[in-house]
């Protein structure tokens, strides 16, 4: 038994005059008299056998040779029945003709012939051994015979031209339906190549604002047929600003709206922050946070899909419909892909913003510290020089007028300055490139520092580090270490006018993969909030050089001061992978 995806024509032809020739047969039997036990079973049989062939035929299903099978069973029953009823002198002399319009269903001209001939067949045998004698059996052997000849070249022209006009009819349904597929199958071909190509784009580009761009076209790329409601969608990039998640770029949306905060913390948006899982929403307008937003107050769905790669979560995509069952299965499970090719396009495009701005940080780093060099050499050596200057100057007139206890005095002056700005160059030099950091290590480096800073500024720098600690950092992270120390130092030095600066290298006792880099002073100390509040417009760049130095390191930065008690910066750096991520959730 095989099953096919459409039905046969040709068998409900066959079924219908089956059933009815049964009903015919069954009245004709009980009006004549005839209907016996062996004549109520071969209709019963040949019932069930149509039934069985009517549910096939709804089922589509088909016995192998099922064709040549219903011509044999036809043949069968009907010549039984025609020899039960009495022949030619019986009530149904025409039985015999089902199975020739059997034939001519299934196999045309050639059926109808075929079956034709076995039924005259079957009519000689009764005329044979029928209990009718003389000419007159013949008589009607030969009219049967013609009736039965006649009506199969009928029946096969009548069939003949059926099938024909239903093969062409099927063939142009065909034909239709192909170029149906076809077109349907280019247009499909089309738009994936559309969505593929902007998938690419999302995958190569680097540009923040190109890849949000193409998120937003995508989302409709990605929903197939029709492109006209697609469109209708509103759709945004809600990515977290300082506090709470914001519009980054959106459709649909109103200019309102992409200034409305979303706190991320209630409704739709806070269960995919908390589970990390795409939700489906039924009529956002009553949603407690979505509900703020013009663009969503006339759709009955939304869909809102997590941004988030491990640990980092960039914020949310937001889709809303008009219509309430917009958001099939198919098209949510699109999104979902396009969600976690979006978090790699998002996140590939920050790291180059951010590498870009780290660059630009440098560059500017590097700017001010030649100004900042300048500025030292202007007011250190530069002057010094200038004074060594003008006392050879003084030192030489006092000499041409003899006043040589004068000149003593100014020539031991000019030594002394001229001393001190050898020690102000060298140091210079070493905070330029320490040699010891290089040769001796971390400690040394410091130690030579705190000498230093005493015998050239006559500041007290206290070192207070932990040699197990020490062992711990690598070269790298010692010259950054160095260059923290150095640089929160100096910004001891100069403004918190402190007796004693105190630097502190241990272990924290919380987690042994954490060091604790501490730099403290018991100076003026300062006010953290109006520091920040106008730190932009200030000249120094102290802390904003501290904090890009520990970023190198993956660290993390703290400073705390008080007026009048002090102040202390402290520099977590992380000393493994583990670490790092436990630094990062704690910022």
């Amino acid at each position: 038994m095989r099953i096919y995806d459409a039905p046969f024509l040709a068998d409900w032809y066959a079924i219908f005059f089956r059933w009815l020739t049964l009903i015919i047969v069954s009245i004709v039997a009980g009006l004549t008299g005839w209907f016996t036990i062996f004549t109520a079973s071969l209709i019963s049989l040949s019932t069930l056998w149509n039934v069985i062939l009517t549910f096939m035929a709804l089922s589509n299903r088909r016995f192998n040779a099922q064709r040549l099978l219903n011509v044999v069973v036809d043949l069968l029953v009907t010549g039984s029945l025609f020899f039960l009823s009495g022949g030619l002198a019986g009530s149904l002399p025409w039985i015999l003709l089902l199975p020739v319009i059997t034939g001519g269903i299934y196999y045309e001209w050639k059926g109808a012939l075929w079956t034709a001939l076995l039924a005259a067949l079957i009519q000689l045998t009764w005329t044979i051994f029928g209990s009718m004698y003389g000419m007159e059996r013949f008589i009607w052997l030969g009219i049967a015979v013609g009736i039965t000849g006649v009506f199969a070249l009928a029946t096969g022209w009548l069939t003949h031209r059926l099938l024909s006009r239903l093969r062409a009819k099927h063939q142009a349904l065909l034909q239709q339906r192909q170029q149906v597929e076809e077109t349907s199958l280019r247009y499909e071909r089309d738009h994936i190549q559309k969505f593929y190509r902007l998938i690419e784009n999302l995958s190569t580009t680097l540009d923040y604002q190109e890849v949000l761009d193409t998120i937003l076209d995508l989302s409709v790329a990605g929903m197939g047929e029709p492109q006209q409601k697609a469109e209708l969608m509103a759709r945004a990039v809600l990515l977290f600003g300082e506090n709470d998640l914001g519009i980054a770029c959106s459709r649909r949306f109103t200019p309102h709206d992409q200034k409305v905060p979303l706190p991320g913390n209630q409704g739709a948006l806070g269960d995919v922050l908390a589970r990390g899982e795409p939700v489906l929403v039924d009529d956002p307008a009553r949603d407690p946070e979505l509900s703020r937003l013009v663009g969503v107050q006339t759709c009955q769905a939304a869909y809102c899909l997590p941004l988030m790669r491990g640990l980092d979560s960039y914020g949310i995509l937001l889709l809303a419909h008009p219509e309430s069952d917009f958001f099939t299965e198919d098209r949510r499970e699109t999104l979902e892909l396009l969600s976690h090719q979006a978090v790699i396009a998002i996140q590939n495009a920050r790291l180059f913003r951010d590498l870009a701005e780290e660059k630009e940080a440098l560059i500017s780093a590097q700017e001010e510290s030649r100004k900042q060099l300048a500025r030292e050499l202007h007011d250190g050596p530069t002057q010094a020089v200038a004074a060594l200057a003008m006392r050879a100057s003084i030192a030489g007139k006092y000499l041409d007028s003899n006043a040589l206890a004068d000149a003593r005095t100014e020539i031991d002056q000019i030594e002394s300055l001229a001393r001190r700005t050898t020690n102000e160059i060298r140091h210079m030099l070493f905070t330029l490139r320490p040699l010891q950091l290089e040769s001796q290590g971390l400690d040394a480096a410091l130690q030579t520092m705190a000498e230093k800073m005493k015998d050239n500024y006559q500041q007290n720098v206290v070192l207070e580090l932990d040699p197990a600690s020490l062992a711990h950092l690598d070269t790298n992270k010692q010259g950054v270490a160095f260059y923290l120390v150095e640089e929160a130092v100096n910004n001891a030095r100069k403004h918190a006018r402190a007796d004693t600066i105190t630097v502190r290298l241990r272990s924290i006792p919380q987690d042994a993969d954490i060091l604790l880099l501490e730099i403290a002073d018991n100076g003026v100390g300062f006010d953290m909030n109006q520091v920040k509040t106008n730190y932009e417009k200030r000249g120094s760049l102290g802390m904003v050089n501290l904090r890009e130095r520990t970023d190198l390191i993956n660290g993390l930065f703290h400073i705390d001061s008080t007026p009048g008690k002090g102040t202390r910066v402290r520099i977590f750096i992380p000393l493994s992978e583990a670490a790092i991520d436990r630094l990062q959730r704690s910022r």
